[in-house]
């Protein structure tokens, strides 16, 4: 699976921005000043990260998701 370029990644994220406001609930993507790729709507403050950072996380998804399932009982949940 080829990584998609900074210009693909610019262009989906100017395409969600013209969707409009964010809905409660909803993730918001942005670019910075910096390059940097902030997510929004996870908390009170943005998650920032660089594209290889990002690149990294999602790599480790699979694993971070078994993580968090063996350790559930050890995690503060909210009620929905």
């Amino acid at each position: 699976m080829a990584e998609p370029t900074y210009d693909e990644l610019k262009a989906r994220l100017e395409e969600l921005e013209k969707k409009g406001a964010r809905r409660t609930g909803e993730l918001d993507f942005k670019v910075g000043e910096k390059g940097g790729v902030s997510v929004y709507g996870l908390g009170r403050f943005p998650v920032t990260l660089y594209y290889e950072q990002w690149n990294r996380l999602l790599e480790a998804a699979p694993r971070l998701h078994a993580f968090l399932e063996e350790n559930k009982s050890k995690l503060k949940l909210r009620e929905p």
